[in-house]
């Protein structure tokens, strides 16, 4: 037997879904379901597995239409970005550079230049890959 928690959980496409139960039960397998107490060794229980799976899709395509409607109105209000923050500046990375060759910790260098913990992170690993900075 498999254990998901929530049907949402194993996938949003109805076909998907399907043809993942049919998959597993080829193999004499079943699902079980916690959230919904769901079990699909009965005759019950994968009838309702369908009906799961086709509100399972009918959200997701709910949220596709929120987020599509959400986009319009932000383009129709004149918006120039509708996306992640630009990346940061040469001169942002350079600044951390010479912070972390300084013997600057990766927390501290990350909140003297404004940018994330994880990109001085990466900029560190490269940089003693590159021979640039020993490593600590």
């Amino acid at each position: 037997m498999v254990a998901a928690w929530a049907v949402d959980r194993l996938g949003r496409s109805l076909r998907d879904l399907i043809n993942f139960l049919e998959e597993i039960r080829e193999r004499d397998v079943d699902l079980y379901l916690h959230k919904q107490a769901l079990d699909t060794s009965t005759t019950t229980g994968r009838a309702m597995f369908a009906m799961l799976s086709i509100f399972s899709e009918m959200e997701r395509s709910i949220l596709v239409e929120r987020i599509n409607a959400g986009l319009n109105r932000v383009r129709a209000e004149g918006v120039k970005r509708i996306s992640r923050p630009p990346t940061p500046t040469e001169k942002k990375i350079d600044k951390a550079k010479k912070l972390l060759v300084a013997g600057t910790g990766i927390r501290a260098t990350a909140k003297k230049v404004k940018v994330s913990a994880a990109l001085v992170q990466r900029l560190k690993h490269e940089m003693v890959a590159a021979g640039e900075l020993l490593p600590s």
